[in-house]
């Protein structure tokens, strides 16, 4: 199975449309098999960044299969992974200082409280 998958592995991206392959050079197979040695799928954020980079560099060269062609259906999936979109930030509605419940001690007060 190993030998299969880096010798016609492609790698499974999750996106929001379903799944897309990408096909991959020797070395990038190699690569990326080594990744996913334990593991079927991963998150994209516990990828490392040179892995990060090489998938969004193969996603912006357009390197897609498709898996519905006679014959490529067989190829081996080396690993997917999930492309999860941020969540949507929330701005918080900015709060008031918060008063001191206390009044401040003047110079007299801390005399008072020393001796």
């Amino acid at each position: 199975m190993w030998i299969e998958k880096l010798a016609h592995g492609v790698l499974e991206l999750d996106t929001p449309i379903g799944p897309r392959y990408l096909h991959l050079s020797f070395i990038e197979r190699a690569l990326l098999l080594w990744t996913f040695r334990n593991f079927s799928s991963l998150p994209q954020e516990v990828l490392r960044v040179s892995e990060r980079r090489l998938i969004d560099r193969l996603w912006n060269e357009n390197r897609f299969v498709s898996l519905s062609v006679v014959g490529a259906s067989d190829r081996p999936i080396i690993g997917r992974v999930e492309r999860r979109s941020m969540a949507p930030v929330q701005a918080m509605a900015k709060r008031p200082p918060v008063a001191a419940s206390t009044p401040a001690l003047t110079d007299e007060g801390r005399e008072a409280v020393s001796a």
